[in-house]
């Protein structure tokens, strides 16, 4: 997986791996950005260099059986390129993609550049972008979530997974569009609050799913449940949003 680092350890790098081993896979973590950021906010973020990423990825390749790739923060417009071309060599391996563009604090981590990037050149390769609503309205370019999810998939998505945890009311809800006439919906008790990493641990626990063999319904549904039971577990790590305990035992 490709993802930033997050020194809270609430999101990012970190939540994917606890999320990856949790499931039962081996994570190969590259590092694509380096940030400020604390279980409140996001200060900063600096990119890696992407020739580095490119080595990285190229030697861990050539060691390693890639089942699944999950990408999260890609640090600017130069790290998707280089994403983008590992994908290509690769089309039979499924890609999550965590289109983050804003910290739940309401930091920026993506310009207009990296999201142009994205939605040209990385999303028509994914077989699943998982935006919240928030990244779905930027990205879709309309307020209403069935249109702007739409929108994605004419310009190339190979589906949409519109996730509901930003969101209010009793249950969190999210849609998946997929070309079929109607979207697939699954409804999840809301714990009371926000928690620091649920959109990183969602995508995470998808793509490991993938990587084990589920269909991408039956990865979603296993990944939903998970992050349910780290939420129920929550740890106060900060003084911000509470951090999802994403090493609870998990039985499959």
């Amino acid at each position: 997986m490709l993802s930033g680092l997050d020194p809270s350890g609430g999101a990012g790098i970190q939540a994917d791996i606890q999320a990856i081993t949790s499931l039962g896979c081996h994570p190969l973590p590259v590092l694509t950005c380096l940030t400020v950021q604390d279980t409140r906010n996001v200060y900063g973020a600096s990119p890696v260099d992407a020739e580095l990423i490119r080595q990285q990825l190229e030697c861990v390749a050539d060691d390693s059986t890639i089942h699944a790739i999950k990408t999260g923060a890609l640090g600017n417009a130069g790290i998707v390129d280089v994403v983008v071309e590992f994908i290509r060599k690769r089309p039979d391996v499924p890609v999550i993609t965590d289109p983050v563009i804003k910290a739940a604090g309401g930091g920026d981590l993506a310009d207009d550049a990296l999201i142009t990037a994205m939605k040209e050149r990385l999303f028509p390769l994914a077989e699943m972008i998982t935006p919240n609503g928030e990244e779905l309205v930027i990205l879709g370019g309309d307020a209403d979530a069935d249109r702007a999810a739409q929108n994605l998939m004419d310009r190339g998505c190979g589906s949409v997974l519109a996730t509901g945890g930003h969101g209010t009311g009793v249950h969190i809800v999210n849609r998946l569009y997929n070309h079929a006439p109607d979207p697939m919906q699954w409804e999840i008790e809301r714990i009371g609050g926000e928690y620091h990493g649920t959109g990183c641990t969602l995508a995470a626990a998808i793509a490991a799913g993938r990587a084990t063999g589920l269909s991408a319904r039956a990865a979603i549904a296993q990944a939903q449940n998970y992050v349910h039971r780290a939420i129920l577990h929550a740890l106060a790590v900060g003084k911000g949003q509470p951090v999802p305990d994403r090493g609870i035992q998990w039985e499959r």
